[in-house]
């Protein structure tokens, strides 16, 4: 029984990690090796309690809030409010939208973390109201009243022009 359940879980983390990986990034505003180290928590958190959660009706959706939670909680951490280093990072290749990614990732970044989760929950997850509210133990009213403030901030660090960041 254990062989089949670590089976079921070795299938469902690999069909999940990029996902996963993807949400991570929006969350961390773009800073790939937090979003790996999170994705690993979820991952190890998901994994302890596999018995359970294979039962639910949606494990990807009970993965996806313990990655916002573990999010969340690793930016409540005061120690992780610093970065050291000592090298200039590597710069990649132009890309032809690499730029708006940026702008778009430095603008999220800017938002509050909780701000944060709700713009990923809802616009880049796709999640009802509800769902976002579930997720972050907070009110209906509260996630739609962080959504108006968060898309009002992003459209104030992104400029009135909005417009030339979407595609045709």
């Amino acid at each position: 029984m254990r062989q089949v359940r670590a089976q079921e879980y070795a299938e469902f983390a690999a069909a999940r990690t990029g996902q996963l990986y993807r949400s991570a990034c929006l969350l961390t505003a773009g800073d790939t090796h937090l979003a790996e180290d999170l994705v690993q928590e979820t991952l190890g958190r998901v994994y302890l309690r596999w018995g359970r959660v294979s039962r639910v009706g949606n494990p990807a959706a009970y993965a996806q809030t313990v990655l916002t939670r573990t999010f969340l909680a690793h930016k409540r951490l005061r120690r992780n409010t610093e970065r050291a280093t000592d090298a200039v990072p590597d710069t990649a290749d132009e890309l032809p939208d690499a730029s708006l990614r940026l702008t778009l990732l430095q603008a999220l970044g800017e938002l509050p973390a909780k701000d944060r989760a709700v713009v990923v929950l809802r616009y880049w997850e796709d999640r009802s109201v509800q769902e976002t509210a579930d997720v972050l133990h907070a009110s209906s009213a509260a996630v739609r009243t962080r959504s108006v403030r968060a898309l009002a901030r992003l459209r104030g660090l992104l400029g009135e022009d909005i417009g030339v960041y979407a595609r045709p």
